[in-house]
C-alpha cells in the first residue's frame, strides 16, 4: 500500500510539473513566440468533437493566459471593465472583478476596451486596462493593488500587453506624446523605474533577451525603432533606427536575431489635391464633414496640433511625416550590439504586408505570416527569401490573432472562426481545418494536450481524448 501511495504521489508530483512548465502565462506564451513544447494536441476539433468544455464570456478581445489551476481573461460591457478567472479543468467561472471605464481612448474598429491580454506568474494575475490602468489580484480574486493610469493618446488604441521579468511588471506605452516604458513591483505595484521614449505610437508587445554573462533586456518594437531597455533599471541599451513607423506586431527572437515587421505610408499627395477633391466651402480648412474617402484624414484632425478636427495645409504635412516610412518585415542581429551598440540588418522584405495584423512564427529556421484572405507565406529565416506563399484553403477571411505552435502543428485563427492546421516547412500543406462558428480575434494559448480559444460568444477548452 505504501508503495501504491508513493507512486500516485510521485505520479502527481510529475503531472503538476508537467503543467508548470506548460504555463501559457503571458500573450503567446514562453517569452511571446507562440510555441508549446507539450503534446498530445488534438487536430480536429468542433464543438462536438474532442471538446472538454465550453463557457461563456464577457465581451472582449483579450487572450486567454493558464496557470495550473486557472484561465485568466478580461471583459467589457456597459461600460464596466472585468477580469475573470475559470477553473483550468471544467470552465467554470471561478470569480470575476469589475472596475469603471474612467477614460474613453480613441481607438481603432478591430481594437477594444478589453483587448489587452493580462500576465500571471502561476498565482495572481496583472491586468492592464488602457481606460483604467494597472489592477493585481490573487488567484482567490482577492485585490493586491491598483493603480490608475492613463489617459493615453493613440490613434488606434494602445496594444502591447504587460509582461513580467523578474519582480517586476513591465508596461510599454508608446502613443502620441508622452512615450515610455515602465517597470512596477509585483508584489506591491509601486513604480521602481520610468523611462521616456523617442518612439512615438506601437502596438507590439516586448520580449526578453539576455546574452550570456549579460544583464536581462526587454526588446521593444516602437514607431520607426527597434530598441533594447535594461530590465533593471530601463537604461536604454541599443536602438535600431530603420523600423517601420506603425510597427503592429510583436517581435520574435531567435538566438540573438530579431524579427518584426510593421506599416510605412510614402504618399506625396499634395494638399492642393485635398482641397480641390474635398473642401466644399473653399476655406482652405478640411472639416470632419469634408473628409469623404480620404480615411487617414480623421487621425490627422484629431491627433495632430490642437486635435479639433479640422486639417490645414501644416497638419498635413505633420501627419504625412509622421507615418512615412518602410513597410516590411526585418531581421536584425543583437550580438553587433553587445560590442557597437548598434544592432545589425541582416535582411528587409518589404511587399505584401499591407493587411497583415498578426505577429509572425519561427519555426525550424523557417518564418511564417498570414495575413487578409488567407495569404500564408513562408521565409526562409537566414535570408529573408520567400519559400512558399499561398492560400489556406476554406479560410480566406479576415486574420488578427497571431498563430501558434505544438507538435509540429501550426495553428492559424481566422476573423470568421476557421482554425487551420497547417504542417509547416518549406512547403507547407493544411491538413485540417475547422469551424467553430463563431468570431475570433484571440490568440489560442497551448497548454498540456489543451487548446484554449477564446471567441466572441465564449472560451473553449479542447483536447484529445
Amino acid at each position: 500500500m505504501r508503495a501504491a501511495s508513493g507512486l500516485r504521489i510521485a505520479v502527481l508530483v510529475l503531472l503538476s510539473s508537467l503543467v508548470r512548465s506548460e504555463d501559457w502565462s503571458r500573450f503567446r506564451g514562453p517569452n511571446g513566440q507562440g510555441i508549446s513544447t507539450a503534446g498530445g494536441f488534438p487536430v480536429e476539433f468542433s464543438r462536438t468533437k474532442n471538446l472538454v468544455w465550453r463557457t461563456p464570456v464577457r465581451s472582449g478581445k483579450s487572450s486567454p493566459v493558464l496557470t495550473s489551476k486557472h484561465v485568466f481573461l478580461t471583459g467589457f460591457e456597459s461600460q464596466t471593465l472585468y477580469s475573470q478567472c475559470f477553473d483550468r479543468f471544467t470552465g467554470k467561472l471561478l470569480w470575476e472583478r469589475s472596475v469603471p471605464l474612467i477614460h474613453k481612448e480613441g481607438v481603432n474598429r478591430l481594437n477594444h476596451p478589453a483587448a489587452i491580454t493580462p500576465v500571471t506568474d502561476g498565482a495572481n494575475v496583472y491586468v492592464f486596462f488602457k481606460d483604467y490602468g494597472l489592477l493585481s489580484y490573487t488567484a482567490s480574486g482577492k485585490l493586491r493593488w491598483r493603480i490608475p493610469l492613463g489617459p493615453f493618446v493613440n490613434s488606434q488604441g494602445l496594444g502591447a500587453a504587460p509582461i513580467l521579468a523578474g519582480g517586476l511588471l513591465i508596461l510599454q506605452m508608446d502613443q502620441m506624446e508622452g512615450s515610455h516604458i515602465a517597470a512596477y513591483s509585483a508584489s506591491s505595484g509601486k513604480l521602481r523605474w520610468k523611462v521616456a521614449r523617442e518612439e512615438s505610437e506601437s502596438w507590439g508587445t516586448p520580449i526578453l533577451y539576455r546574452r550570456p554573462g549579460a544583464a536581462l533586456q526587454i526588446i521593444t518594437v516602437g514607431g520607426n525603432q527597434i530598441g533594447g531597455h535594461r530590465a533593471a533599471d530601463g537604461k536604454r541599451t541599443f536602438t535600431f533606427p530603420q523600423a517601420s513607423p506603425s510597427m503592429v506586431a510583436s517581435p520574435l527572437i531567435d538566438g540573438d536575431t530579431v524579427y518584426a515587421f510593421g506599416y510605412g505610408y510614402q504618399t506625396d499627395l499634395p494638399f492642393s489635391r485635398l482641397l480641390e477633391r474635398s473642401d466644399k466651402n473653399k476655406d482652405g480648412i478640411l472639416t470632419p464633414d469634408e473628409y469623404g474617402t480620404v480615411n487617414v484624414l480623421p487621425s490627422a484632425g484629431q491627433y495632430i496640433g490642437n486635435g479639433d478636427g479640422t486639417v490645414n495645409e501644416e497638419k498635413w504635412k505633420l501627419w504625412n511625416s509622421h507615418v512615412r516610412g518602410p513597410t516590411g518585415l526585418v531581421a536584425i542581429d543583437l550580438a553587433s550590439a553587445a560590442s557597437t551598440g548598434k544592432p545589425r540588418l541582416l535582411w528587409r522584405f518589404d511587399k505584401g504586408f499591407d493587411s497583415v495584423i498578426p505577429s509572425p512564427l519561427l519555426y525550424q529556421e523557417v518564418l511564417y505570416s498570414v495575413r487578409n484572405g488567407g495569404i500564408l507565406t513562408a521565409f526562409d529565416a537566414r535570408t529573408g527569401e520567400v519559400v512558399k506563399s499561398g492560400r489556406i484553403a476554406g479560410a480566406l477571411g479576415g486574420y488578427s490573432a497571431s498563430p501558434v505552435l505544438a507538435e509540429g502543428r501550426l495553428y492559424f485563427s481566422s476573423e470568421e472562426g476557421k482554425l487551420a492546421v497547417v504542417r509547416p516547412g518549406r512547403q507547407w500543406e493544411l491538413i485540417q481545418l475547422n469551424d467553430l462558428q463563431e468570431e475570433i480575434f484571440a490568440t489560442p494559448a497551448l497548454s498540456a494536450g489543451k487548446i484554449f480559444i477564446r471567441t466572441a460568444d465564449a472560451l473553449y477548452c479542447f483536447g484529445s481524448p
